[in-house]
């Protein structure tokens, strides 16, 4: 087989790096880079750089942010005794998008997975913990996945912060919308039931 060419070689290896790209996917972007006008692919690529070159972790809360501390937790609107703890930056995202929750962050990246190496330590919790020191926060929302790595995060966290005094609630757990009962899975079945509310 004719090999690529060593430049386009190399974006393919790099592009395949990234999460969710294969090697096809990677072969058929780096195509389209080589295709795209030189002012396109040049802003990518000072796209890419600026946002890891501006972007910091909030010393607050450990989202990603362009300022520090964010801008969630320096808003003066934002209930300061609530705080969802979440898996990934783009959790809190995925929340804020609900406009639902008014509280503050706090993000661990990560969840605990012994499979994977990732155990309490390497979590963002003796941060969070510190956040719990002052007085103010009454209760930790924990928002972590549904899956055995976020419900592991979750008894973790719920069995170290309530001998602090505080309440610890987990994010309800049900049916997606517009689903039909029999294709839903037992255990989403099951949340549902338990997590069940008067009409």
């Amino acid at each position: 087989m004719y090999p690529y060419p060593r430049p386009i070689a190399r974006l393919i290896e790099e592009l395949s790096r990234l999460p969710g790209i294969g090697p096809k996917t990677a072969q058929r972007l780096a195509f389209h880079l080589i295709g795209s006008p030189r002012e396109r692919t040049s802003a990518l690529a000072s796209a890419i750089i600026d946002a890891k070159d501006k972007t910091v972790y909030c010393d607050i809360c450990c989202n990603i942010t362009d300022v520090n501390p964010c801008r969630i937790c320096t808003a003066d609107n934002r209930d300061n005794s609530v705080i969802a703890v979440v898996e990934e930056p783009k959790d809190v995202i995925a929340v804020e998008r609900t406009r639902e929750f008014h509280g503050k962050y706090h993000v661990l990246h990560g969840a605990i997975s012994p499979m994977e190496g990732i155990g309490p330590a390497q979590l963002r919790i003796q941060e969070l913990l510190k956040r719990c020191a002052d007085g103010q926060v009454k209760e930790i929302v924990v928002a972590s996945d549904p899956n055995p790595e976020g419900e592991a995060t979750a008894l973790y966290l719920a069995r170290l912060l309530k001998p602090l005094g505080l309440k610890v609630t987990r994010m309800a757990h049900g049916m997606p919308v517009g689903s039909d009962l029999e294709y839903v899975d037992e255990v989403t079945l099951a949340r549902a039931m338990e997590g069940r509310r008067e009409l």
